[in-house]
């Protein structure tokens, strides 16, 4: 039946009465929900442990750097205090809005930034409690690990990358701790505060770190009080800044052995011009709990430890089948060197295991050449181990340093060595170099260094270094096919 003039008008104007109220609804919706958010971050704890949002990275009584949990903001322009901080220093005053050290307004509010994040932060909520757990145990977990790899496959692909690298936050990621993510923050934003040689490393320089208190004075403070406390660097060469990707590579395989590691530029007027030329050099976490011999000419091991030694205490299995403090052991849980040649193979680091270039054939330039040191390889004996530490408070389990390995060794001259009496590795760090996940996850953890993805030039440029990784870990899953080597540890 066709409708009159009348009833059309009454029917139209229905349906905007109806839009219309579809819309006020929808905004409000929105503001609610957006002061929800707000209102909620606002709340944010300082260092809850269980916090998804956790932002103060430092104690609660230095609020001065605002330490938004976003590697975005780990490499801010920062501004000098007021001519009593370093150059290195935040403006202590001031600091609202777009001021604030971390993610601006606009990008925190920005609806693709945050659905990124979102995404992020409820898949990483899962997965977290996991990765913990890990941090405090010595044996993997098994099977959740490749759960974890195929499901960060899928949800961070490659396309991602070349437009919202930026947008990764730390939290995100569950292979990082709290702490881990406090620890970069420092290195990566702390001002200078000390500086001391290390004896014997004339590349390498030990800076205390801290930041401008309220009243724009720097944080007063004893040089060694500043490391005892963890307040402290090693800024390293330029060349060396394969070590911080060796960083994310524990942090991603699960092993959780390294040192914190971030990528850096200064500009303190107490450090040397070599280190504020404007490259960026490498900035590892210093350990105040590592443990080192007295022997100033062994001060890098925790304990003496020789190449027939290390294949005794393999072959005894110590905390398996025998005692940790039996005479053949050294307190080091037997899966600790499994985690270690897995991590020196991938990297290729020989000075730690074979620091006399036993396995393999070294170039001329090579220290272990210009020293003399191949030369002892005829007597095993004579071969120490280096770099074998851990820590005062848990002896059981090694501290992997020095990490910057060889990226451009080449793959016909692989050190198997660093591999040899191992008869198990870690079956989590196992299931992410089989899962073909490791360009994806590495990326994406690297990605959350500013200063490293740009200096390398991004994911195009890191991919080369990434894919040499790829390629290790293919011979070296073939090795253990080959030899039926466990991987349940």
């Amino acid at each position: 039946m066709a409708l009159g003039a009348g009833m059309k008008l009454k029917v139209k104007r229905r349906y905007i009465v109806v839009f219309l109220s579809l819309l006020t609804l929808n905004k409000h919706s929105s503001q609610t929900y957006m002061a929800n958010k707000k209102e909620r971050l606002s709340h944010q704890p300082g260092n809850g442990n269980d916090s998804k949002y956790a932002s103060h990275l430092v104690p609660k009584h230095d609020q001065t750097i605002h330490q938004s949990t976003s590697m975005h903001s780990l490499h801010p322009d920062i501004k000098p205090c007021r001519h009593k901080c370093t150059p290195d220093g935040p403006k202590p005053e001031g600091l609202k809005g777009k001021d604030i050290v971390g993610l601006s307004a606009e990008f925190e509010l920005a609806s693709k930034g945050t659905k990124i994040y979102e995404r992020q932060a409820k898949f990483s909520e899962k997965k977290r409690h996991h990765f913990m757990v890990e941090n405090n145990q010595v044996s993997g977990e098994g099977a959740e690990g490749r759960d974890f790899t195929i499901n960060w496959c899928e949800t961070f692909h490659d396309r991602h990358f070349s437009q919202d690298w930026y947008q990764t936050r730390a939290e995100s990621l569950p292979w990082f701790s709290e702490d881990d993510v406090k620890k970069m923050n420092l290195l990566a934003r702390g001002i200078v505060l000390s500086k001391a040689r290390i004896p014997g490393h004339g590349q390498v320089l030990q800076v205390g770190l801290g930041s401008c208190n309220e009243n724009t004075t720097l944080l007063k403070g004893d040089h060694n009080i500043l490391c005892h406390t963890g307040q402290c660097a090693l800024i390293k060469r330029s060349s060396d800044w394969f070590e911080v990707l060796a960083f994310h590579l524990d942090r991603v395989l699960g092993l959780n052995r390294s040192l914190p590691a971030v990528l850096r530029t200064f500009k303190s007027d107490l450090l040397p011009y070599k280190y504020t030329s404007g490259s960026g050099r490498p900035v590892v976490w210093w350990d105040p709990d590592i443990q080192h011999l007295a022997d100033d000419d062994n001060d890098q091991n925790s304990f003496s430890l020789t190449w027939p030694q290390y294949q005794d205490l393999l072959k005894a299995r110590c905390g398996m089948q025998v005692p940790m403090n039996s005479a053949v052991c050294v307190g080091v849980h037997h899966s600790e060197w499994g985690r270690l040649a897995l991590f020196d193979f991938l990297l290729q680091v020989n000075d730690r295991l074979d620091r006399y270039c036993c396995g393999f054939q070294p170039d001329p330039a090579d220290m272990c050449v210009e020293n003399l040191l191949n030369v002892k390889c005829a007597n095993p004996k004579h071969l120490m181990l280096v770099h074998i530490l851990v820590r005062r408070t848990d002896p059981s389990r090694l501290v992997f340093i020095d990490n910057a390995g060889r990226p451009h060794h080449p793959q016909d001259n692989l050190n198997f060595r660093l591999i040899e009496g191992i008869d198990k590795f870690p079956e989590r760090a196992i299931s992410v170099l089989r899962s073909g996940c490791l360009q994806q996850l590495l990326l994406r953890s690297l990605s959350v260094d500013k200063e490293l993805w740009e200096s390398q030039g991004g994911a195009a440029g890191l991919r080369a270094t990434i894919y040499t990784l790829q390629h290790r870990a293919q011979i070296l899953l073939q090795h253990i096919q080959n030899k039926r080597v466990n991987t349940d540890l």
